[in-house]
């Protein structure tokens, strides 16, 4: 499209505006202009269309001019998006209400998908829902104090745990209290990439029918008798085994 601009304008300079050094397109000026607009944009210059005046000429610089714009917007573009790291955190399907040593917990399950391992691994999880506050119904947003907040290197899974006390937002709320609130747990996951020491980001939510209540993750992990390997099964990452109905 481009070169198609470019050669309208070359054939608005006149009839004589590119001359060629042979008869190549004597009877096509479109095709002339067009194909002398690609060799100018991709500085190629074979040298038998040549632009002649003024007008002519300043098309020219500025094709050349947008040329290399171009290519180091596009080079850099390019170079962004595929030279910046992601962070593949699998998420489990469900969030639960399990129990948690002495009373109950909100649990999740996440695991690192890449073969690297990120470090300095932070998360945050927030809980939004509906309320009526003076006759009018805004959303407000709690932020979930966890069990561990941070790890310094993320290689296999982690079960992230928010204890569900008397200081805890969920404190005396049940699975209908959450539904008819519309509540929503929204996760924000912050790490480092160890190969390429830049930051990276990951997100996900559980809304209140994506969470379980009365049951504990299946067990994922795996070891190797003969050579007492410690692995994970990513395919369990999602089950889930029931305690109690709730």
């Amino acid at each position: 499209m481009v070169n198609a601009l470019f050669a309208v304008a070359f054939l608005l300079c006149g009839p004589d505006a590119l001359q060629s050094s042979s008869a190549s397109f004597a009877t096509q000026p479109f095709y002339r202009a067009f194909f002398f607009s690609v060799d100018t944009f991709a500085t190629i210059g074979y040298g038998n269309i040549i632009p002649v005046g003024v007008a002519a000429n300043t098309l020219v610089t500025i094709e050349a001019l947008i040329n290399i714009v171009g290519v180091a917007l596009a080079t850099g573009v390019v170079f962004a998006r595929f030279s910046r790291p992601s962070a593949r955190i699998v998420y489990s399907r469900n969030a639960i209400v399990a129990p948690y040593r002495d009373k109950t917990a909100l649990e999740f399950r996440i695991a690192n998908a890449r073969s690297s391992q990120l470090i300095e691994v932070q998360i945050q999880v927030i809980l939004t829902k509906l309320e009526h506050v003076d006759g009018t119904t805004v959303r407000k947003f709690y932020d979930l104090s966890l069990e561990r907040q941070r790890v310094v290197f993320f290689a296999l899974s982690w079960t992230v745990v928010h204890p569900i006390d008397p200081n805890s937002p969920m404190w005396g709320l049940t699975r209908k209290d959450l539904a008819d609130s519309e509540a929503e747990l929204l996760v924000l996951l912050i790490g480092t990439d160890e190969t390429l020491s830049q930051t990276v980001h990951s997100r996900s939510s559980y809304k209140a029918d994506e969470i379980v209540w009365g049951a504990k993750f299946a067990n994922m992990f795996m070891r190797t008798e003969a050579e007492g390997i410690i692995g994970m099964n990513m395919s369990r990452i999602h089950d889930i085994e029931l305690v109690y109905s709730g």
